[in-house]
């Protein structure tokens, strides 16, 4: 199985910046495609930014111009750039993995992080 591990969330005033970091690790299972997605308490949880291996993106409307999506060369490591902050952007924040490139055109996740805790607040 492939495990997802997050790492970077924190607390931050509004208009700061923090980078999370995800690190695939686990069964040799291809991985077509990483992201993240965040959740509220009270709201379902929704897709903030997709990256594929051949490394093209897609991002929530709320997030862009403000957040930046990467993966690294071994397409094991995805990485958020979280710029701009505002409070609304507080949640909690998923890694996600993607073992086949149709499964990332019809949101199937195959496999979730635990999340990490981004607070944006003064």
């Amino acid at each position: 199985q492939v495990q997802l591990v997050e790492s970077g969330g924190g607390l931050v005033q509004p208009g700061g910046s923090l980078r999370l970091s995800c690190a695939a690790s686990g069964s040799r299972v291809s991985i077509n495609a990483m992201g993240w997605y965040r959740q509220v308490p009270g709201k379902q949880r929704e897709l903030v930014a997709v990256i594929t291996r051949s490394e093209s993106t897609n991002y929530a409307d709320f997030v862009k111009g403000r957040f930046t999506i990467s993966i690294d060369n071994a397409k094991t490591t995805t990485y958020l750039q979280m710029n701009s902050l505002k409070p609304e952007d507080t949640a909690i924040y998923y890694c996600t993995a993607y073992r086949l490139a149709y499964a990332v055109r019809v949101s199937k996740v195959d496999f979730w992080g635990q999340g990490t805790q981004v607070t944006v607040s003064s």
